[in-house]
């Protein structure tokens, strides 16, 4: 393994999650346990795009030259992996816009929770869910605000900008609602406003914590490590005292100035990893080099240098837990009863009942999207690449040298 003498004066090959893992994720397995989804990712994120995954020989038919396509591993927490599954979401998620405005809400667990949270993680994330989702809709369907079902989809971010565990989930919420003989769209009193802040802190704080409670009294809480203790009844109650006590936060937003607004904030939200590629400025000599940014001080943009084995660490802290959904939807348009909900807004809107389009290629979805061609070649940039032979998986790719990138 080669070192650089000066992470300044790098090769100007971009540096990638994936170059971490693979320099350094076989020591940082042998010294720590992971459960089998977190190992699932290190290996994915190590093989995506090589020749470990086999892929495609394809030729350009202008300049004849050849270019091989490897095959992605699809892992949704890899950062390379997300622009086409993201492209289809949010097309769909465009069908389906009411001519309303739409609330950004935010809801956020105490960091207090996050050892808990890291050893229950399916439980924790789900209660969460549960309780900002019915948070929101108990505010709806009071005739004091609007006495109807909203429409809610919720995103779960675990993160902060410096990977540390940050557990939120980002809730976009139609303006108003559909009553509940469906006859009718209430709109909110106010198009800048939709609930009281403080309000839907204090309800969120008791629904979680009854759920929490509820959840250890069913046995469902796994105690380890440092949360070992709490598995004395007495001692989780007294943990959960100053909880009540606390206030939690609830951020809501103005509301989007447009519907375009609002798909464009789902397309940043819904598919992010814990950090892109392009955050990485250098991996060298067992430090990992990224930028972020301070919120507390207008996002001022700052560069963090973490050893290799913390920045693992904090990585694989935001692994989801095996088929756990981090995007779910609600009210008028959560899929119990999705279809009968969603004709009556669109009958009430005035909408026409929008017909199932087939499935498009990826190369069709990214260039109508993005205006991006991938199948154009990358060498005359003229001519058009064709499969002419399939390339099969050879094994892990080879260890790979240090990388930096000028920051």
């Amino acid at each position: 393994m080669c070192a650089h003498p000066d992470i300044r004066h790098g090769t100007g090959q971009r540096v990638e999650v994936a170059d971490i893992f693979r320099l350094y994720g076989a020591g940082y397995q042998q010294t720590h346990r992971l459960s089998g989804g977190q190992r699932r990712v290190m290996g994915d994120l190590v093989a995506c795009r090589t020749a470990a995954l086999g892929g495609q020989l394809a030729q350009c038919d202008h300049c004849g030259a050849h270019v091989a396509r490897y095959h992605s591993c699809q892992n949704r927490h890899c950062p390379k992996c997300q622009t086409v599954a993201k492209l289809r979401w949010v097309d769909a998620r465009l069908r389906e816009l009411f001519p309303v405005p739409y609330f950004h809400c935010v809801f956020t667990l105490p960091h207090a929770l996050n050892p808990l949270a890291q050893g229950n993680p399916r439980v924790l994330y789900g209660l969460l869910f549960q309780t900002a989702s019915a948070t929101l809709q108990t505010f709806g369907r009071d005739p004091k605000w609007l006495g109807g079902e909203l429409g809610l989809t919720m995103v779960l971010h675990t993160w902060s900008q410096t990977l540390e565990h940050h557990v939120h989930v980002h809730c976009v919420v139609t303006g108003g609602a559909l009553a509940p003989d469906s006859t009718r769209w209430i709109p909110t009193k106010r198009r800048d406003f939709l609930f009281p802040v403080h309000a839907l802190s204090r309800v969120f704080r008791g629904k979680y914590l009854t759920a929490l409670q509820d959840a250890y009294a069913q046995d469902r809480l796994q105690f380890a490590g440092a949360t070992t203790p709490l598995g004395d009844a007495r001692a989780f109650q007294q943990f959960l005292a100053p909880l009540w006590q606390q206030p939690w936060v609830v951020y809501a937003k103005p509301p989007f100035a447009s519907a375009q607004h609002v798909i464009a904030y789902l397309g940043r939200y819904t598919h992010r990893v814990a950090l892109s590629n392009d955050r990485l400025v250098a991996v060298h000599a067992g430090q990992v080099t990224f930028r972020w940014r301070e919120r507390r001080r207008g996002n001022r943009p700052k560069v963090m240098t973490l050893t290799a084995t913390e920045f693992i660490r904090r990585f694989l802290l935001h692994v989801l837990p095996v088929g756990f959904r981090r995007i779910r939807h609600y009210g008028v348009l959560g899929n119990r009863c999705r279809t009968p909900q969603m004709a009556a807004c669109r009958r009430l809107f005035a909408q026409p009942v929008l017909p199932v389009l087939p499935r498009e290629s990826a190369a069709t979805l990214m260039h109508r999207l993005t205006g991006i061609d991938i199948v154009r070649c990358p060498h005359c940039h003229q001519g058009r690449l064709t499969g002419i032979a399939t390339l099969y998986p050879l094994g892990p790719p080879p260890q790979d040298l240090e990388v930096t990138r000028p920051p």
